[in-house]
C-alpha cells in the first residue's frame, strides 16, 4: 500500500468529557443522543485508549493529545478540523457548528511543527465568518495519489470553498450529492466512502445523480482502485468510514461494527491488499462518526534527530 496515501502516523485526540454532540444532531444522522453522561464518558475513555493501543501495537506512530475541555464534545474527530499534506503542507478548516470551531488547537500544529517537516500552515478558518465550512477529511474524501477530492455537498462542505482548496493543494474536485433512503443529506463525504490504494470502498446507490454515479465510479476504476460497493445498511453500521494505514504492513482501519457488516467477498477483496485493524468503539460512534473520523493522517516528512 502506498504511504502516500496510506500514512505511518496518525493524531488522536483522547476525549475527557466526551458526548453525543446536540449541536450537529440536526443534519448527522447517524448521531444517538442519550447515556448517563458519566458512563458515556468512561466508556469512551477506555474505548479510546484500546484503540490507541491496538493501533501502536501493528506499528502506526500515534501522538495522543488529551482534551479537558468541557466545550468540545467532539474532539475525538480530529480530522475535520486539520489536514496535513506530503511537501509539508497543513491545512486548517472551517467549521460549521460554532461549538466544534473550539476544537482548533494551534498547541497541536506547533507539535507536528516539532516532529516533522512543516513548510507552511494554510488557515482557512476566517471563512467562518462569511458562513463558509469545509469540514476537513470529513468533507472530503482526498485520493492523494491521483490528486482528487471526493466530496459530497452539503452545509459542511461549501463548493466555493472546495475549489480554493483544491487550486491550492493541486487536487481536482469531485463534487456530487448523495442521499439515503429518506431523502437526508449525506454529512460527511467519509461515511459514505472511503481509499486505500487499490481499492475503493463506496456506496454508489446513494449518489443521487445517475450519471454522477457513473462519473464517479468510472474515475475510481481510471486510479487504479477496485470497487467495493457498499450498500446504504453498511454505510449506516460506518463501513465506509475507514482509513488506510501503513504500519508492519499495509493496514485497514474500521471499527467492528463495521467489519461485522461487510460480506466475506468484500472481506476477501480488501485482504488481498491490506489487512485488517477492526477497533471496538461503540459509545464513540454515537456521536456520528467512526474510526476514520479519529484518525488525522500525518502526511509529513520526518524531522531528523540530532544526536544527544
Amino acid at each position: 500500500m502506498n504511504t502516500l496515501q496510506a500514512p505511518r502516523a496518525v493524531v488522536m485526540v483522547r476525549p475527557h468529557n466526551f458526548c453525543s454532540n446536540p449541536d450537529t444532531q440536526g443534519d448527522n444522522a447517524f448521531q444517538i443522543i442519550g447515556g448517563k453522561p458519566k458512563e458515556v464518558r468512561k466508556k469512551a475513555l477506555q474505548e479510546f485508549d484500546k484503540a490507541v493501543e491496538i493501533i501502536r501495537s501493528s506499528g502506526v506512530g500515534v501522538h495522543v493529545f488529551d482534551d479537558i475541555g468541557t466545550t468540545t464534545p467532539d474532539s475525538v474527530f480530529p480530522n475535520n478540523w486539520f489536514s496535513t499534506h506530503s511537501g509539508g503542507h497543513i491545512a486548517i478548516y472551517p467549521m460549521h457548528a460554532p461549538n466544534r470551531r473550539l476544537e482548533r488547537r494551534w498547541d497541536i500544529i506547533e507539535a507536528l511543527k516539532r516532529s516533522y517537516r512543516v513548510q507552511d500552515v494554510i488557515d482557512f478558518s476566517g471563512l467562518e465568518l462569511d458562513g463558509l465550512a469545509l469540514e476537513g477529511t470529513g468533507a472530503m474524501v482526498l485520493d492523494h495519489v491521483g490528486r482528487i477530492a471526493y466530496t459530497v455537498t452539503s452545509n459542511r462542505a461549501d463548493p466555493v470553498l472546495l475549489e480554493r482548496f483544491c487550486t491550492h493543494f493541486n487536487y481536482e474536485p469531485m463534487a456530487f450529492e448523495a442521499r439515503d433512503s429518506q431523502g437526508r443529506e449525506v454529512y460527511h463525504s467519509n461515511v459514505l466512502m472511503g481509499l486505500g490504494t487499490d481499492f475503493a470502498m463506496i456506496c454508489l446507490s446513494m449518489i443521487s445523480d445517475p450519471t454522477r454515479r457513473a462519473e464517479i465510479a468510472t474515475r475510481l476504476e481510471e486510479t487504479g482502485h477496485e470497487v467495493i460497493d457498499l450498500t446504504e445498511e453498511q454505510i449506516r453500521s460506518f463501513a465506509g468510514n475507514v482509513f488506510a494505514l501503513t504500519g508492519t504492513g499495509p493496514l485497514l482501519a474500521l471499527s467492528a461494527r463495521a467489519l461485522q457488516a461487510l460480506r466475506p467477498d468484500q472481506i476477501n477483496k480488501i485482504e488481498r491488499s491490506a489487512t485488517l485493524l477492526p477497533l471496538s468503539i461503540p459509545t464513540i460512534e454515537t456521536a456520528g462518526g467512526s474510526v476514520r473520523c479519529m484518525l488525522a493522517g500525518i502526511h509529513l516528512s520526518p524531522r531528523e534527530r540530532t544526536p544527544s
